[in-house]
């Protein structure tokens, strides 16, 4: 008897995760006889419940807030990309243990293609896991300056420390000057947590808001950059993208992302 292929993410809280709906829309085109679940894992439950999934037939388990840095304690194996950015947002139970890599860089990188950011000044809002991602994604596509923006300049400028890349490290309130990409990679904005307070004043004309907030879709960040004309690009984008290599690592099968459109329409219904 085959058995289905289950999968699910974690965290605390884990009930706005909208990646069971981008699953099981997968899964349902490709046919694949597979489930995804949201399990709701306290911290102190956190190496119980990953040293559970083998025997419970979970193959793979997204990771989200606050999981990201501690769920790495845990794990046999890293590969490049959670090396890389000290962060694990995807851990698949293998036969010699559980691994844990990053496609959060996936999600950011993406929705940037094409676009030059060069040497160009960027900022990104955050400390945190998708903070170290976005870094990393940005030393790859060749960025100029990297401006820091973190509530804890501190834990800000460790943060670049351990990753091995220079960047400024600002207050959250501070002003900065032509800025072609903002990338929020907080909380703030989300459902419940108050909006993210930046002046955008200091955005190059040209510049990008990129908020990884996908609930809502539409944040207060967002809505302040389309009222100072830059273009944006919505939380949703990060999440399908860095889903679509979570996909196809845990169902061995690729997203089939022709469905993108339906796929938009359905989350935002």
């Amino acid at each position: 008897m085959i058995r289905p292929v289950v999968a699910g993410v974690i965290g605390w809280p884990v009930a706005h995760s909208r990646s069971p709906i981008i699953h099981r829309f997968w899964l349902a085109r490709t046919g694949i006889d597979g489930e995804y679940s949201r399990f709701p894992v306290a911290p102190e439950a956190l190496g119980a419940a990953l040293g559970a999934m083998s025997a419970l037939g979970i193959r793979g388990v997204n990771v989200t807030v606050p999981y990201k840095v501690a769920v790495m304690a845990h794990l046999a194996t890293l590969d490049d990309s959670a090396k890389a950015v000290g962060a694990v947002n995807l851990v698949t139970a293998l036969a010699d243990g559980l691994a844990g890599s990053n496609t959060d860089i996936d999600g950011i990188l993406a929705p940037l293609a094409g676009i030059a950011l060069a040497g160009r000044r960027v900022v990104i809002a955050g400390a945190g896991g998708a903070a170290r991602a976005a870094v990393v994604a940005m030393r790859r596509l060749q960025a100029g300056q990297i401006v820091l923006l973190a509530r804890d300049p501190a834990k800000g400028a460790a943060m670049l420390e351990s990753l091995g890349i220079p960047g400024d490290v600002l207050p959250m309130d501070a002003r900065f000057k032509e800025a072609a990409l903002l990338f929020n990679a907080t909380t703030a904005g989300m459902m419940g947590q108050p909006p993210l307070a930046i002046d955008l004043g200091g955005m190059a004309s040209d510049g990008i808001v990129f908020d990884a907030v996908y609930a809502p879709l539409e944040t207060p960040l967002l809505a302040a950059a389309r009222a100072h004309g830059l273009s944006v690009i919505d939380g949703l984008e990060m999440l399908i993208g860095q889903a679509a290599r979570a996909f196809e690592t845990i169902y061995g099968v690729a997203a089939p992302r022709m469905h993108d459109a339906e796929l938009r329409a359905l989350l935002t219904a």
